[in-house]
C-alpha cells in the first residue's frame, strides 16, 4: 500500500539575497517532480516564526510562472527573519510548538534556508524530531552573503555581492580618479562582513593592475594598525594621485574590538556593526588632511538583482533542488555543498555536508589569500574569487526598471488551538 505524500515546509532565514529565491524555486519546482513523496511545500511566513505561529503559506497557490519568476526576483519571497530558536535545555516548548504545528499539517520534511545561525537552527529540529520518534526530513539550504560557512567551496549568495560591489568599486574609483586633481582624493567604500573578508576582497577584483582602484584593503582578519594604514593611504595619493579603500564593517583593533561597533546586539547576540567607513575617513582626514568621500553599500549589495552573477544563480538553484533530492531519500541533517572541480576552466558540483560538522562554524579567509602587507589580495585570492562573478543573468525589464514577481502568498487555514508569537 502507497505511502500518502507528506507535507513539507520551505523558510527563509537571516539577511535574503539577491538569488535566495532562486533556491525557494529549486525547492518548490523539484518538490513538485517528486508527487508521491511530497505533498504540499508550505512556506513560513518570515522565517521560522511562521512555523511557531503557524502562519504558513500554501505554495502549491502560484503557478509554475510565478515560481520560476523567483529565479530573478531579489529579497525573500516568503519573508525572513532573525529569530535565534533556543538552545533545548532552555526553550524545548518552541520545539515541542514546531512539531505541533507540523504535526497538524502533516510536514515530514524541513528545509531551512540561510547561514550559520540557520544551520545550527536545522541540526537543532533534526535531533529533536528524532529523540522525540517523530518522522521528519531536515535539510538545510546554504545561503550566506558572507561565504563563511565551512565545507562548502562557497556559498550562494556571495558571488552575486561579489560582482556588484567589485564594479561598485571599479566605478567609484573611475569617478574619483577624474575628480582628484581639484577635489575629492580619497574614496571609501565599507562593504558587509562580520569576521570573514570576503566581500572585502571581492572589491579586490575591480584592480587589473597597480594604480587603478582600490589601492587598499582593510579585512577583519587583519588588524587595524593606524600608522601604517596611513602611509599606505599618503603613499597612494603621492603616486597616483588618489586612492580607493575598501573596509569590511567588522575591522577590528589589535585587541580584537570592532571599530565601528555600535554597543547594540542583533537578534542573534551579533554585535550591531556598521559606520566604519566615516571612522577610517575621518581619520585620513584629521592626520593626513586629503578630501575624502565615503559610501555604505549596505543592503544594496545585497539586493542587486539587475547585476546578479550567473553563477551564482545557477548554484543557488542547485543547492534547492539538491536538498529536496537528498530529503526524498531520507537523508537527514545534512546540507548540499559546492565542490570546485577546476577553477580554469570553472566546473563545479554538489557534494553533501552534516549539518554537525557547519553549524556555528565560520569559514574566515586563508592568510595567503592576502598580500603580505595585509591591505590587498593575492593572486591565489583572485583565482578564487573570478569564477564566482562569472556570467550575466539580467531580469526582465518593464518601462526601464527590471520587473519582478510578488506571489500571492496565500495562507494556510490554521489547525491548532494555539499560535503564540515568539
Amino acid at each position: 500500500m502507497a505511502t500518502k505524500p507528506k507535507n513539507a515546509f520551505y523558510a527563509q532565514s537571516g539577511g535574503v539575497t539577491a538569488v535566495i529565491n532562486a533556491s525557494a524555486a529549486g525547492v518548490i519546482e523539484t518538490a513538485r517532480k517528486h508527487k508521491s513523496k511530497i505533498g504540499k511545500v508550505l512556506a513560513g511566513r518570515n522565517g521560522i516564526i511562521g512555523a511557531l505561529n503557524e502562519d504558513l503559506i500554501d505554495t502549491s497557490r502560484e503557478s509554475p510562472a510565478a515560481i520560476r519568476a523567483l529565479m530573478h526576483t531579489p529579497g525573500g519571497a516568503f519573508g525572513s527573519c532573525r529569530y535565534k530558536l533556543k538552545g533545548v535545555e532552555k526553550g524545548g516548548h518552541e520545539y515541542e510548538r514546531l512539531l505541533e504545528v507540523f504535526r497538524a499539517h502533516d510536514i515530514g520534511y524541513f528545509f531551512y534556508n540561510g547561514g550559520n545561525d540557520s544551520a545550527d537552527t536545522c541540526l537543532k529540529v533534526s535531533r529533536i524530531a528524532a529523540e522525540t520518534g517523530y518522522p521528519l526530513v531536515a535539510v538545510h539550504v546554504p545561503k550566506t552573503i558572507d561565504n563563511d560557512l565551512p565545507i562548502t567551496d562557497n556559498c550562494p549568495g556571495f558571488g552575486s555581492v561579489a560582482k556588484y560591489v567589485a564594479t561598485s568599486m571599479r566605478e567609484a574609483g573611475l569617478d574619483v580618479e577624474s575628480m582628484a586633481e581639484t577635489s575629492t582624493k580619497v574614496f571609501v567604500l565599507e562593504v558587509m562582513g562580520r569576521h570573514a573578508g570576503w566581500i572585502t576582497a571581492a572589491t579586490g577584483l575591480a584592480q587589473e593592475r597597480p594604480g587603478q582602484a582600490p589601492h587598499v584593503l582593510l579585512f577583519p582578519e587583519i588588524a587595524f594598525d593606524e600608522p601604517a594604514f596611513l602611509a599606505k593611504v599618503d603613499d597612494c595619493v603621492k603616486r597616483f594621485g588618489h586612492c580607493s579603500i575598501g573596509v569590511s564593517e567588522g575591522l577590528q583593533d589589535k585587541d580584537g574590538k570592532f571599530l565601528s561597533e555600535s554597543g547594540l546586539r542583533d537578534a542573534f547576540g551579533h554585535a550591531q556593526l556598521g559606520g566604519v567607513a566615516p571612522l577610517v575617513a575621518n581619520l585620513v582626514k584629521r592626520k593626513l588632511g586629503y578630501k575624502y568621500h565615503w559610501a555604505v553599500a549596505d543592503y544594496l549589495q545585497r539586493s542587486a538583482r539587475h547585476i546578479a552573477s550567473k553563477t551564482d544563480l545557477e548554484q543557488s538553484y542547485a543547492v534547492g533542488k539538491a536538498a529536496v533530492e537528498l530529503a526524498v531519500k531520507g537523508v537527514s541533517g545534512v546540507m548540499p555543498t559546492i565542490v570546485r572541480a577546476s577553477s580554469r576552466p570553472y566546473r563545479w558540483k554538489i557534494g553533501v555536508a552534516k549539518l554537525e560538522d557547519v553549524a556555528n562554524v565560520e569559514k574566515k579567509m586563508p592568510r595567503d589569500f592576502i598580500t603580505p602587507d595585509g591591505f590587498h589580495i593575492t593572486a591565489k585570492c583572485r583565482n578564487y574569487l573570478l569564477p564566482l562573478i562569472g556570467g550575466e543573468a539580467f531580469p526582465p525589464f518593464e518601462n526601464g526598471l527590471p520587473r519582478y514577481v510578488r506571489l500571492k502568498n496565500a495562507a494556510v487555514r490554521r489547525k491548532t488551538k494555539t499560535a503564540p508569537a515568539p
